[in-house]
């Protein structure tokens, strides 16, 4: 499963639809997922790909972790895991 695959499911999953009812281009908003579901979300994928996401509930718009749609989640999540693989 793809990391874009995996995201859908955790979304979907947080939203009540399906997976393939989660397009790339869909917000949060749109999912109708509030911030307390976001919250829920990051742990998921936190858990899912064994990752931290620097993500501050407090303050979302102030946090290094894009979640403006799922497609900037995707990408953001990409990144950390990206991230934290040793290079050599």
């Amino acid at each position: 499963m793809s990391v874009s695959e995996k995201i859908r499911e955790i979304l979907a999953e947080q939203a009540l639809l399906s997976a393939s009812d989660v397009s790339s281009t869909a917000t949060l908003e749109d999912l109708a997922i509030d911030s307390m579901g976001v919250v829920e979300v990051i742990f998921a994928i936190e858990e899912a790909f064994t990752i931290e996401v620097p993500f501050n509930a407090n303050d979302p718009e102030a946090s290094a972790f894009d979640v403006s749609s799922v497609q900037a989640i995707t990408q953001a999540v990409e990144q950390l895991i990206a991230a934290q693989k040793p290079t050599g």
